[in-house]
C-alpha cells in the first residue's frame, strides 16, 4: 500500500441511499456539471428535444461505439459495414410503409399553453400542462421532409432517415455481388437518425437526433426463429459481460402479436429499470423477408439471393438488434450513479465499467514542482495510446481531485509523489474502493492492463 493518496479509515461505504425518484435528477445535473451534456443552442434559450455532448460525453459515446463495432463487426467473420446517407427520397419510404404507418396519435391543448401530446400520453379530455381541452387525435409522422435542389416539388422531396436500417435494405443487392458473404451474414451501421418526437422527455431517452446502432443480419427463409433466439441471448450477454450493466436491473419483454410493428414476426425488447420505470433499451425484431420484398417490388429491381449451396433464389429473412446510442448513454450513467461514504465525507461517484469509463487512468502529482511534473509527462507518455488518460494537475487539495475523477468515472488515478523520485514507483489508487496500490513504473501498463480487463480485482 501506498502512503499516497492519504485516505485513511475503511475505504469508501455505501451508506448513502438516493431516492429512486431523485436519481435522473441528479443524473442530468452531473452531465451538465462534469461535460457530458449540455442542452443544444443554450444560450439562445435551447431547443426541445436537442443535446450537444461536451468532453467526456463525446469520449464516453466513443467508447460505447467502438465496442459496439468490434463485438458486432471486428470479433465476427460473418458481418459487414456500411455507412448509407442521412437523406433518401420519397420512393424509399413509400415502400418501407414509413409513410403510412411511421405515425403517432397527436393532441393539441385548445387552452392557453397550446401543448402538444400524444395521445396515447394523456388519460382524459384535459391537458396534462394547464388543464385546457383537447382537441381531437390526428395522426401524426414522425419524419423531417426536406428537398433537394431550388424546387420544392414531389419530384425533390426527400427525407432525414428516422432508422439506419433502409440504407441497409437498398443496398442490399450492392453488397452482396461487391463482396464473398454467404448467408447467414450481417450488415451493420452507425449514424444519426431523427424522428420528430411530439414530446420528446426523460433527458435523453427520447429525443429528435440520435445515434443508431442497427445489424441486419440475413438467413435462410423459415430459419428465423433460431437466428432470433442467439441475438436475443448475445445481446443482452454484451450489456452485462462488456458495458458492466447491473444483470438484475435488465429484462426481456416479448412483445404480444397485436403491438408488433406492420414488419414484424417477433420482437424482443432488453429494457433497463430506469428511475421512470421499465424502459426499452434495445429491441430485437424479426422482420421477416419484408423489407427486401418491398423494395424489390417498388424498384423493380431483383434483390433476391442465389444461394451457392442449394442453386436456389430467395428473398433472406431478417433478424435484427437494433439500439440508440442515447438509450445505452443514460442507461450508463444510470446505473453507475451512487452516493457514498468517505472519510466521513460523502461522495459522488460513477462506477462506470473500465471498458467504457470516459478517462481510464487520470495522473496526478503530488504538486506542482517541476520534478514530478517531468516525470508525470513521462508516465503519460507511456499509457497514452493503450488507455484513455488525463492529466491533473491543478494542485491544491489530492482528495478534491479524486472527487472531480470519481465523479466523471474514473476507475483508476495515479500518484506520483516525492517517493517517487526515489523508488521509481507511483500509487494506484482505486475509484470504487478508494484502495491504494504501490507499483513500479515499469510495471504500471502491464498493471493497469489486468484491471481494466477485468483480469485481477481492484
Amino acid at each position: 500500500m501506498g502512503k499516497y493518496p492519504a485516505e485513511p479509515g475503511d475505504g469508501a461505504r455505501p451508506n448513502l441511499t438516493v431516492p429512486k425518484e431523485q436519481v435522473m435528477e441528479k443524473v442530468v445535473a452531473l452531465a451538465k456539471r462534469r461535460g457530458f451534456i449540455y442542452p443544444s443552442s443554450e444560450i439562445y434559450g435551447g431547443l426541445s428535444g436537442f443535446y450537444d455532448y461536451g468532453p467526456y460525453g463525446v469520449a464516453l459515446k466513443r467508447a460505447i461505439r467502438d465496442l459496439w463495432w468490434r463485438h458486432m463487426v471486428e470479433l465476427r467473420d460473418d458481418v459487414v459495414g456500411l455507412e448509407s446517407t442521412l437523406l433518401m427520397p420519397r420512393a424509399v419510404w413509400e415502400a418501407s410503409g414509413h409513410l403510412e404507418n411511421f405515425v403517432d396519435p397527436l393532441r393539441q391543448c385548445l387552452g392557453r399553453c397550446k401543448k402538444r401530446w400524444r395521445a396515447d400520453h394523456v388519460l382524459g379530455e384535459k391537458c396534462p400542462e394547464c388543464g385546457g381541452p383537447l382537441d381531437d387525435a390526428r395522426l401524426f409522422n414522425l419524419m423531417f421532409k426536406a428537398f433537394v435542389g431550388p424546387l420544392e416539388d414531389r419530384a425533390s422531396e426527400v427525407y432525414l432517415r428516422p432508422e439506419t436500417a433502409q440504407g441497409m435494405f437498398v443496398d442490399f443487392k450492392n453488397v452482396i455481388s461487391s463482396t464473398r458473404v454467404r448467408v447467414p451474414f450481417g450488415i451493420a451501421q452507425q449514424g444519426k437518425a431523427f424522428r420528430n418526437e411530439i414530446t420528446p422527455g426523460n433527458f435523453v431517452f427520447r429525443v429528435r437526433e440520435f445515434e443508431l446502432m442497427e445489424l441486419e443480419y440475413f438467413v435462410r427463409p423459415n430459419q428465423d426463429d433460431e437466428s432470433f433466439d442467439y441475438w436475443r441471448k448475445e445481446r443482452l450477454r454484451w450489456y452485462t459481460e462488456v458495458l458492466g450493466v447491473s444483470p438484475e436491473k435488465l429484462r426481456m419483454y416479448d412483445h404480444p402479436k397485436e403491438s408488433l410493428s406492420h414488419y414484424s414476426k417477433q420482437t424482443t425488447d432488453i429494457e433497463y429499470e430506469f428511475p421512470f420505470g421499465w424502459g426499452e433499451l434495445e429491441g430485437i425484431a424479426d422482420r421477416t423477408d419484408y423489407d427486401l420484398a418491398v423494395h424489390q417490388e417498388k424498384s423493380k429491381q431483383d434483390l433476391t439471393y442465389l444461394d451457392p449451396e442449394t442453386n436456389e433464389r430467395y428473398l433472406p429473412w431478417v433478424i435484427e438488434p437494433a439500439v440508440s446510442m442515447e438509450r445505452i448513454f443514460i442507461t450508463l450513467l444510470v446505473d453507475a450513479y451512487d452516493e457514498d461514504v468517505v472519510n466521513n465525507e460523502p461522495r459522488v461517484v460513477l462506477h462506470l465499467h473500465p471498458n467504457v469509463a470516459p478517462v481510464q487512468v487520470a495522473v496526478v502529482p503530488l504538486s506542482k514542482k517541476p520534478e514530478l511534473i517531468e516525470v508525470a509527462q513521462e508516465v503519460i507518455k507511456g499509457l497514452r495510446g493503450e488507455f484513455r488518460v488525463e492529466y491533473d494537475q491543478t494542485g491544491g487539495n489530492i482528495g478534491r481531485r479524486y472527487r472531480r475523477q470519481d465523479e466523471i468515472g474514473t476507475p483508476f488515478c495515479i500518484t506520483i509523489d516525492f517517493d517517487t523520485l526515489n523508488d521509481k514507483a507511483v500509487t494506484i489508487r482505486h475509484r470504487d474502493t478508494t484502495n491504494q496500490e504501490r507499483v513500479p513504473i515499469t510495471a504500471l501498463a502491464g498493471r493497469l492492463g489486468l484491471l481494466t480487463d477485468g483480469l485481477e480485482p481492484s
